[in-house]
């Protein structure tokens, strides 16, 4: 029987704890079922690789899903900055963008 994506996940997590691909696609993976155990993965992956730039965007998302919005807003404004530093132009727009509208909401 072929493994489901989430066990194949948890077996590249266990085999390299320091590949942050891993606990990116583990705090993907839990979004679909167990949002609490994303929020974990995805706490995770920005302490311990916080230049790991996909992660903010989805990780500040799900914060501001659970109505967490100054959290939320703080890890867009440490992505936007993190872009700005990687000259990552296209994933600093995605950020501002996200991190205005959310900004919009709450007024």
């Amino acid at each position: 029987m072929p493994a489901t994506r989430l066990e194949q996940l948890l077996r590249f997590y266990k085999e390299d704890p320091n590949d942050p691909f891993s606990l990116y696609g583990l705090a993907l993976e839990y979004q679909k079922s167990d949002v609490n155990e994303s929020v974990q993965y995805f706490d995770q992956l920005l302490t311990n690789f916080p230049d790991y730039l996909p992660a903010y965007y989805h990780a500040a998302k799900l914060k501001a899903s659970l109505g967490k919005n100054e959290n939320a807003l703080k890890i867009y404004k440490l992505g936007i900055d993190l872009a700005k530093s990687l000259n990552e132009r296209k994933a600093q727009q995605e950020l501002q963008s996200a991190y205005d509208e959310l900004v919009f909401e709450m007024e």
